[in-house]
């Protein structure tokens, strides 16, 4: 067995273990409405942050080009309530343009 198998089922038992000890912990009871909100809110803080790593980053420095104005006018599309596919039609396109291929 290498050690990326050994790694992957060695992550995969600790993941399982930390997914079953909030039903065992909590045993039927409901969390309280206050962590219920935070909880709800990790999961677009947690995407917007590998979003935004993955696009303005480039070896551990900020990188500025095309694909960042082209996310930047899909967040702002997406703050403006315009529906999602719009939104990355309209990254698509900043970023294509200011790459010259349109």
């Amino acid at each position: 067995m290498t050690a990326v198998w050994l790694s992957i089922g060695i992550v995969a038992v600790i993941n399982f273990a930390i997914k079953a000890s909030g039903p065992v912990l909590l045993a039927g009871r409901e969390l309280p409405d206050g962590l219920l909100r935070i909880i709800a809110l990790l999961a677009p803080a947690i995407l917007t942050a590998l979003v935004l790593v993955g696009s303005i980053s480039e070896d551990g420095r900020l990188k500025v080009d095309a694909q960042t104005a082209g996310v930047a006018v899909a967040g702002v599309a997406m703050g403006l309530r315009v529906s999602m596919l719009a939104a990355i039609a309209l990254g698509v396109t900043t970023a294509a343009a200011l790459r010259g291929f349109l």
